[in-house]
């Protein structure tokens, strides 16, 4: 195999009729969409500028007029649900959920557009770019936040961006109400087996949501809530409990983690818009999926 093609045939089939495809008409003649999507990733997993894509791609405004095309169209994410819909058919995802987020450092050249700081996201939809282009100033400067929740296996299921000071548990709402995976006959499954998250998402919310729907929480309780519980006496409600065989498998996100940061150009944000990144977030998602469904190691 090439090092220039990032994707096995197996891989490929499992994605090739669900992007653009020639429209018939007369034009421009229409671009090879495996070798434009395999220039994608390879910018993104050696994290280079656009400009310095390799000549074997082709034009590099036309790998990126794909790239921000598709990302304005939602075309990753339409592809993560079928491909989550067909391994929930065929038994491969774990219900356990786990949920956590990760600090991608903002390159200077990813900052350098107006933002208004502070200014929220709309996560209903995820196609319109926020604000602050999920750019924020945490402990170690500009920086994005990348919520994930994933299955027992560590596969992607849900993949939200927020400015980089932004705090977890506030996140975890807009998550679930992005789990929707689609199945054959009825409704779309939104609801997990149990969810594992570190301390962080320990709050009467959270707790409240998942104890009103019927999922397991396997969430620790910080020593704060603990000692205000203690002090309210019976009025304080009973101790948390926590599955603590369980919530051993919360690691499986932490190694998602260190997938995507393998892509240089996810572990650093070198791009001005937030719905461009996040495509390829979802994209790195994607190519999880397909190796699973494909078998490829």
């Amino acid at each position: 195999m090439s090092r220039f093609q990032m994707l096995s045939d197996a891989q490929w089939s499992l994605i090739e009729e669900m992007l653009p495809r020639p429209t018939g008409r007369k034009g421009r003649p229409f671009s090879d969409a495996r070798l434009m999507v395999e220039g994608i990733i390879y910018r993104y997993r050696c994290g280079i500028a656009w400009r310095d894509l390799p000549e074997v791609f082709g034009p590099w405004q036309t790998v990126w007029t794909w790239h921000h095309r598709m990302a304005v169209e939602g075309t990753w994410d339409k592809v993560l649900a079928t491909l989550t819909a067909a391994a929930d058919e065929a038994g491969l995802v774990d219900w356990s959920l786990s949920v956590d987020s990760t600090i991608a450092r903002a390159h200077q050249h990813a900052t350098n557009t107006k933002r208004l700081t502070g200014a929220g996201s709309n996560y209903t939809n995820l196609r319109v770019e926020p604000l602050d282009h999920a750019v924020g100033r945490s402990r170690g400067g500009l920086s994005t936040k990348i919520h994930q929740l994933v299955d027992g296996n560590g596969l992607p299921l849900v993949a939200l961006l927020t400015a980089g000071q932004a705090g977890d548990s506030p996140m975890f709402l807009p998550l679930m109400g992005q789990l929707r995976v689609v199945r054959p006959v009825g409704r779309p499954r939104t609801r997990p087996d149990a969810i594992r998250g570190d301390k962080a998402y320990s709050s009467r919310a959270i707790r409240g949501h998942l104890r009103a729907r019927g999922i397991k929480a396997v969430i620790p309780e910080p020593s704060d809530q603990q000692g205000h519980r203690k002090r309210r006496g019976s009025r304080g409600g009973r101790p948390v409990g926590l599955d603590a065989a369980d919530y051993k498998g919360r690691n499986v996100i932490e190694r998602r983690y260190c997938h995507i940061k393998q892509w240089r150009g996810l572990a650093t944000r070198y791009d001005k818009l937030a719905v461009v990144y996040r495509a390829a977030v979802i994209l790195n998602a994607v190519i999880a999926w397909t190796r699973q469904l494909s078998d490829t190691p």
